[in-house]
């Protein structure tokens, strides 16, 4: 019998490691292709690891709550047939030139620090890219690194061990700390200040004490690492939308019983907004370091509201390439697997600018935070009717009109006030000319 090594796979470019939530299988249990194995939760996203063979499972080689490094063999499944060597066992040196390549994709925009020499893995330590990275950022020297106590396989040292580290405090010297897991670092990108110890909470008894949930705690050190990366600055414009308005009215009954889809606003309004990118590609860029790297592909993220309050943001690839039908039924699959906690890896990845819809909520406007790397982030507000100024050959009258404002944050550092007004008058100018007799 032959034996197949099951891998983490590969869950899009700024993932380089998950965190095992539960075993969907247990040793001596028969597995299908394509079932799923075990659960395992990211950065950005919780999902599942289907198997790539039939068989039954012989070796679970992580435990629940373990971290895995992305193309770490994480179970063995016996199969039937010649084994294949080659296909089984990866030389140690190539896994680790693979995850050196990861990290160069993951490296994101740091603020100048002091400079520290770059710490690498050795004969007694293996550290994977996000621990450099995170001791790269930090002014973590080898020295140091190496004298942290890991709580990972084979004592290496894991995410919450180095950021346990940086919390508790480092400048006292100490060789090793033990990790809290419960709350994780923001990790500021200034010039460093000396570390102090927070109060703990007290309670006169009548307050709630809450802990983050886990998607709260990476989202607010994500918000907090965009702020401090990204030269934000906003531009808002107001657009009439009445004839949107008018036309899905005519339209939506017929649509559902053609297509079986809800017509809502968000799917025009990101047709216009991928249509506005193709005029000004520089708003669809990113920016590494000093380069700036203008995307070929327009995929348009769109925040999506979680059962929790939180926030997710999946991608519409090639946004600008499909049409209305097309991007409506992308738009209603994505926010309805998020709102079940179905999205896949891949599902978030790859996005080069986002649109999030306050008006949901109420709001007319918003200062959104954009979702790096990307440089630019559209937030829609509520259409409200308005009584306003009408221009006609005839002469200027008042009327009743549906408004909504459009808020268009972006990075300073790269979009100029100019660009970035451009931008949003182009989406402004596409939603006004909509044709009121267009057919679907």
């Amino acid at each position: 019998m032959a034996k197949f090594e099951l891998k983490l796979p590969k869950m899009g470019e700024s993932v380089a490691e998950a965190t095992i939530t539960s075993w969907l299988k247990e040793v001596g249990d028969t597995i299908e292709m394509d079932e799923p194995v075990l659960e395992i939760a990211t950065d950005k996203v919780d999902s599942e690891v289907p198997s790539e063979v039939d068989g039954v499972l012989v070796e679970k080689l992580f435990s629940v709550d373990d971290v895995v490094q992305v193309d770490q063999v994480i179970a063995v499944i016996e199969i039937e047939g010649k084994e294949d060597s080659e296909a089984a066992d990866i030389n140690e040196e190539e896994q680790h030139q693979e995850e050196e390549a990861i990290e160069l994709v993951e490296e994101t925009i740091a603020v100048a620090k002091e400079a520290v020499a770059p710490v690498v893995s050795n004969g007694e330590h293996f550290y994977s890219p996000l621990v450099r990275n995170i001791a790269k950022q930090e002014g973590i020297n080898q020295q140091e690194l190496d004298a942290i106590s890991g709580s990972g396989k084979d004592g290496r040292v894991t995410k919450n061990d180095i950021l346990g580290y940086i919390e508790n405090g480092r400048a006292t010297g100490q060789k090793s700390i033990t990790p809290n897991t419960e709350t994780p670092v923001v990790r500021s990108k200034s010039v460093e200040k000396p570390q102090t110890v927070s109060a703990p909470v007290v309670s006169s008894g009548e307050d709630e004490i809450m802990q983050m949930t886990r998607m709260g705690k990476i989202i607010a050190h994500h918000m907090v690492e965009s702020v401090q990366t990204s030269a934000h600055v906003q531009s808002f414009i107001e657009a009439d939308v009445t004839k949107i308005w008018n036309w899905r009215k005519q339209v939506k009954d017929g649509f559902m019983k053609r297509e079986g889809e809800n017509l809502t606003f968000t799917p025009i309004f990101l047709e216009a907004v991928a249509k506005a990118l193709r005029d000004f590609p520089m708003m669809n860029i990113s920016l590494q370091g000093d380069t700036i790297v203008k995307k070929k592909n327009i995929n348009l993220g769109m925040a999506a509201a979680l059962p929790d309050g939180n926030l997710i943001v999946p991608v519409i690839k090639n946004a600008d390439q499909l049409n209305l039908v097309g991007m409506t039924k992308q738009v209603n699959d994505l926010a309805n697997r998020a709102r079940i906690n179905k999205l896949k890896p891949d599902d978030i990845q790859g996005g080069t600018y986002t649109v999030t819809n306050v008006g949901t909520f109420g709001s007319i406007m918003g200062t959104p935070i954009i979702n790096q790397p990307q440089v630019g982030i559209l937030a829609l507000g509520a259409i409200r009717k308005v009584p306003a100024v009408i221009e006609t050959p005839e002469g200027d009258f008042i009327g009743i009109r549906y408004k909504m404002f459009l808020s268009h944050s972006y990075d300073h550092r790269v979009v100029n006030g100019a660009l970035g007004g451009q931008f949003v008058k182009g989406v402004k100018d596409y939603l006004e000319a909509w044709d009121s007799d267009r057919e679907i």
